[in-house]
């Protein structure tokens, strides 16, 4: 079988699969060869997703010490997803088992977590290749499997939380037209202004400060010489989470940096809501009907 964006359909292992809203959820798993481990990822096929269709994609990034059955399990999104009728593919966040010294006891925002980016120190840049797999190999790979089954793959749109919304912003603003829509709950805004962005970046892209802005969402936003997203980007941000009270998110840079670009953004704050899957719970549906509006419109 011909291989797609690095991913071989036949190798893909379906590790079990659930109605839900008239709906599919699978749970699968690959041997990616970006990563050079397997990976795991879920993907729910909304009951629109037949023979013939069109079916708009919606990636989430997860954040620290989430799996792909995190989201997939406690956002309650496959409500909204069924009926929009949108695909959700859910990654796992980071390569797991790979043996690095110290792989078991890093993940403090220091190394170990993804972060959605390619690793250029050693030892990580063998394995912690986040950003090429999910460009290059994971939905390549799931756009070959909608067509296998018979459907096209329409518009794909990027959200995500904590880390998984640092890595939403970044990613969208990195690959320019890759993604039609965009949003974040609670996002680390700029990394290499928090502890955990340079603790993180030290590690996988080395003490040399310049490169780090290729991976920061305020430094690219800032950057931008007209809106990269004009219909406008939405964030959510829990006014009682203790990680923005520490400084580690951020919004207020992201939000001077889309001033200065003209990029036009709802950042919601959203009072007594902490860092969790309670306050995503509580907004996913405007999430969802967000990037609706860009992904399945005529």
């Amino acid at each position: 079988m011909a291989v797609q964006g690095n991913m071989q359909l036949d190798e893909l292992k379906l590790v079990s699969h659930h109605l839900s809203f008239g709906g599919e959820q699978r749970f699968q798993r690959h041997q990616s060869r970006e990563i050079g481990l397997p990976m795991g990822f879920a993907l729910y096929l909304p009951p629109q997703a037949k023979p013939g269709a069109t079916v708009p994609l919606l990636v989430y990034l997860a954040g620290l010490t989430c799996t792909e059955e995190t989201f997939t399990m406690k956002a309650g999104a496959q409500r909204w997803a069924a009926e929009f009728g949108i695909a959700l593919l859910m990654p796992d966040t980071s390569p797991r088992g790979a043996g690095v010294p110290g792989e078991a006891e890093a993940w403090d925002f220091g190394v170990g977590a993804g972060f959605y980016l390619d690793a250029t120190e050693a030892p990580w840049a063998t394995n912690w290749r986040m950003e090429s797999y999910l460009l290059r190999e994971l939905l390549p790979g799931v756009r070959a499997e909608l067509a296998a089954l018979g459907m096209n793959a329409g518009r794909t749109g990027i959200f995500g939380h904590s880390m998984g919304g640092h890595g939403a912003l970044t990613l969208a603003l990195r690959h320019p037209g890759e993604f039609a829509s965009l949003s974040a709950f609670a996002p680390i805004c700029a990394p290499s202004n928090c502890a955990w962005g340079r603790k993180a970046f030290t590690g996988y892209l080395g003490a040399d400060e310049s490169s780090w802005a290729e991976h920061d969402a305020s430094a690219l936003m800032a950057a931008q010489t007209s809106p990269p997203h004009p219909a406008g980007i939405l964030i959510d941000q829990g006014e009682a989470d203790r990680f923005l009270l520490e400084g580690q998110l951020q919004p207020e840079a992201f939000e001077a940096a889309c001033l200065k670009s003209g990029q036009p953004l709802a950042l919601r704050r959203q009072a007594g809501y902490d860092h969790g899957y309670y306050f995503i719970q509580s907004f996913i549906e405007d999430h969802m009907r967000h990037h609706a509006a860009a992904l399945c419109a005529p």
